[in-house]
């Protein structure tokens, strides 16, 4: 594997540790609260980090998953927690799927990363180039988390 690649991926992991260190400090119960002025919850978030990452590499390598049809319910954009069931994983179930993710993503495409494919949006044409914006993704909802945190 090329430096590069080694250091995506272990970009990948780091910023995803640095949203599972703050999930670390959060109860499943804060985990399910809307605050006043926003949209989703914590919860929400982090089924939406999960989902956007696999949608992306849907979207590049034109691989579909029935298993991501239900997470696209609950966690899609413009979903809300409203969408809901009871099937839809509680906060554990999120954080073990998350801390597992990109250790599954090297597993699955870390000899892929530079096979070219048709340009998808923003010109992309590569599973690295896509899993880069997934790191930009991964911030805004850290963010997005962390503002959700003061409110509680």
């Amino acid at each position: 594997m090329k430096h590069r690649h080694q250091v995506l991926f272990q970009q990948l992991e780091h910023y995803r540790n640095e949203v599972l260190q703050v999930l670390d400090f959060i109860t499943k119960e804060h985990a399910e609260v809307v605050p006043q002025g926003f949209h989703n919850n914590i919860r929400w978030n982090m089924g939406h980090l999960y989902l956007d990452q696999y949608l992306w590499l849907e979207a590049i390598t034109n691989e579909k998953s029935k298993d991501l049809l239900p997470f696209q319910a609950w966690f899609g954009f413009g979903t809300s927690p409203a969408n809901f069931t009871e099937e839809t994983p509680s906060f554990e179930e999120l954080k073990e799927l998350l801390k597992s993710q990109p250790g599954n993503i090297k597993a699955k495409y870390g000899d892929k990363l530079e096979i070219e494919f048709p340009a998808i949006d923003m010109r992309m044409n590569t599973i690295e180039q896509v899993l880069i914006r997934t790191i930009f993704h991964e911030g805004m909802h850290l963010q997005a988390i962390l503002d959700i945190k003061k409110c509680l």
